[in-house]
């Protein structure tokens, strides 16, 4: 399975093809919404998520409700393309008018500057259009038929938001992923320490005032995944190392852990290495999951744990010192709509890419033409695990 986006952030649309995804996959488009909308949420977003209104248009791929094993192509609709058209508008000669909103003031942290040295591109708005972070509301809708795909074959994932700014929201790392949700669907914060919330709204408050950004730590739990997914013969077919590169693959990550992560390096092998244990028609089991569901860049059985570190966003109200492209003189860096903190959406994003690599480390395994043959398959490998 592979899947591609396109689109700008202003653009009239942000599109996005799956291609490998097994024919007979029922899909809920209302799921899929959820989850868009669910990315809009959150304390702390800014004034662009008032106009947008997200929602997913299925244009290929699927027809009553059930894939068919050709491509899946889909659509979101940028309504803020209404305010934008003439300057983003892609076979207009370049005016003036249509440059209104040029920029040449790079953002420290940004895309901005060393896209247009590497691109060649005098006007940085060519860069932050396609890095800005809208063109995750496809990948989400992307990470949702995933997600559904993987919950038709038993495997559960949820994303959370376990710390924002300095402030700890997670005390419990908790595993059972219905608990979780029922907890995180509870606020506007995605926590699971709702004795945190004042505490956190008020830091936002004060960091909104400030002009300023906060990021955080996001979890990502997946459980009731087959042992064996991925693969040790090869750098490049470790489960774990693709998913570590998805999640920094995502705007402002800077840190990815799975399991015990960082932990684990200040700490003795006899504390961080899982034991295993036997139970009768069950199979193979450990005694506990430090190592985040993975041994050797294979999935082990246990419930997958993966952290990513999200840094502030570096759009700030009070902007940072920059240079202007053009004269080389010193000045603010432009300021562009923005959020005081993404770490909210950000959780639903890599929750979906995510759900997109286990979606392909499936269809890698198994043969993805047709979802009942794989739910066969799938059910007869967990049989012949129990056995092993």
């Amino acid at each position: 399975m592979n899947y591609l986006t396109a689109g700008e952030s202003h653009g009239p649309q942000l599109t996005g093809i799956i291609e490998g995804l097994p024919a007979g996959l029922t899909l809920d488009i209302d799921a899929i919404n959820a989850q868009l909308a669910a990315r809009q949420g959150g304390y702390g977003r800014g004034n662009r998520q008032k106009i947008e209104h997200d929602e997913v248009t299925i244009v290929g791929g699927v027809r009553h409700k059930k894939t068919l094993g050709s491509p899946i192509a889909l659509v979101v609709n940028n309504r803020d393309h209404a305010h934008w058209s003439e300057i983003m508008d892609p076979i207009a000669d370049e005016t003036a008018a249509n440059s209104v909103r040029k920029v040449e003031r790079p953002r420290p942290g940004h895309a901005d500057l060393v896209g247009g040295m590497k691109y060649g591109h005098r006007d940085l708005r060519n860069v932050l259009e396609r890095s800005s972070a809208r063109e995750t509301a496809i990948r989400v809708a992307i990470g949702a038929v995933c997600k559904q795909f993987l919950e038709q074959l038993g495997i559960k994932l949820v994303g959370y938001v376990q710390q924002i700014g300095p402030v700890k929201a997670d005390d419990q790392n908790p595993l059972n992923v219905a608990d979780i949700e029922k907890t995180i669907l509870a606020n506007d914060l995605r926590i699971v320490q709702p004795d945190k919330i004042d505490e956190i709204h008020d830091l936002i408050d004060k960091t909104k005032k400030d002009g300023d950004t906060l990021g955080g730590i996001i979890r990502v739990v997946a459980t009731n995944v087959p042992a064996g997914l991925g693969s040790y013969i090869s750098w490049d077919t470790k489960l774990d190392a693709k998913l570590a590169a998805a999640v920094v693959g995502v705007n402002a990550m800077k840190g990815v852990e799975i399991g015990d992560g960082f932990k684990a390096a200040t700490s003795f092998g006899s504390d961080v290495m899982d034991e295993i244990d036997w139970h009768d028609g069950e199979g193979f089991d450990r005694e506990s999951d430090h190592l985040g569901g993975f041994e050797g860049g294979m999935t082990n059985g246990m419930p997958i744990i993966i952290k990513a570190a999200m840094k502030p966003i570096p759009t700030l109200y009070k902007p940072l010192q920059s240079v202007d492209v053009d004269t080389k003189e010193v000045k603010k860096a432009n300021v562009e709509r923005s959020d005081t903190t993404a770490i909210v959406p950000a959780s639903i994003v890599i929750e979906s890419v995510v759900a997109i690599e286990l979606a392909k480390a499936i269809t890698d395994t198994f043969d993805g033409s047709n979802m009942s043959r794989l739910k066969q398959q799938i059910a007869d490998y967990r049989n012949e695990l129990k056995n092993f």
